[in-house]
């Protein structure tokens, strides 16, 4: 779905990336991550032709986006920031419905598609639709930034840090948000971020970048228990490292089946590490697991968090 071949992009005598390779394939949920400089954002706005590469080639479906023009190109994706970047004299119907009503989609399909797009967001259209952006909280005003982004069913969605200036509950709760709209749409993700948690959390591949290079690319799992530098190993986890393990396996994986234990249940796509949390809290060595449609499934026991 989108490429990065041998790319670079200097600023002056600056190297902001440098000699990329990165492939993307459709449907995948890829987060680039790195410190500060790492070359996350420009990364992005490379792709989108925001910024064009000094050299090198990026390809989108197999094209050259060089052949693309630009604003075309932009159309195809949607593109969310941390800053939002409403427009601050149009209201939540007209922001979300910019990039369809460009496209010519008639008006009565814009205003379904936009109403559909708050509720599924969590902002009831007849609260929302005729607000302006300084009457929303700043989580609402980045759930129109994402519904935007959504508007003309994009294929693509790149997403730079865009849940950084949220408070930990709503951030959260967005997360699980864009984590079940790309399940279900299937769409290829591309997201920034330097918080590694937010990456574990999120990705199907992880892209760690630093000072414009690429370091290391695999599954959370992967970058977990085969960190490629001392650098990959503590952005990671550090000491934390089992700890993190723990956040990216499920219930499901380690399950004792048939058996059976008092107390309130756990889900089997839960987190170990939520099950640790759960056994801690409640002073409980094994908890009750049920399936998702709610039937028994068996139990985890606490040693079974230990076995690798």
């Amino acid at each position: 779905m989108i490429e990065l071949e041998h790319v670079t992009r200097r600023y002056g005598a600056a190297v902001a990336v440098a000699d990329l390779s990165l492939a993307v394939g459709a449907g995948e949920f890829c987060v680039l991550i790195g410190g500060s400089g790492a070359g996350k954002s420009t990364t992005l706005k490379m792709i989108n032709r925001l910024v064009d590469a000094s050299e090198g080639a990026i390809r989108v479906g197999g094209r050259d986006i060089r052949e693309l023009e630009p604003a075309a190109l932009r159309r195809r994706m949607g593109y969310v920031i941390q800053s939002i970047g409403l427009f601050p004299h149009w209201t939540v119907a007209r922001n979300v419905g910019t990039v369809p009503e460009l496209l010519g989609w008639p008006a009565a399909t814009i205003r379904d598609r936009t109403a559909a797009l708050l509720a599924r967001l969590g902002l009831a259209p007849g609260e929302f639709l005729a607000k302006y952006p300084h009457q929303l909280s700043i989580g609402q005003q980045q759930r129109v930034g994402i519904a935007r982004a959504l508007a003309a069913d994009p294929d693509i969605l790149l997403m730079d840090e865009p849940f950084g200036a949220l408070d930990p509950i709503t951030r959260m709760a967005l997360q699980a948000e864009i984590a079940a709209i790309q399940q279900e749409s299937g769409k290829t993700v591309v997201f920034v971020t330097h918080d590694i948690d937010e990456a574990l959390r999120l990705a199907s591949r992880i892209a760690v970048m630093e000072r414009g290079r690429l370091v290391q690319i695999g599954t959370p799992m992967e970058l977990l228990t085969a960190p490629a530098s001392e650098f990959v190993r503590d952005l990671v986890g550090g000491d934390d490292l089992g700890i993190k393990l723990l956040g990216v396996a499920t219930v499901a994986s380690r399950l004792r089946a048939g058996e059976t234990a008092p107390g309130v249940p756990i889900a089997a796509a839960a987190s170990l590490r939520q099950a640790l949390s759960r056994m801690a809290a409640e002073g409980r060595d094994r908890l009750a697991v049920v399936a998702s449609d709610g039937r028994p499934a068996g139990t985890i026991h606490l040693a079974d968090l230990l076995r690798r």
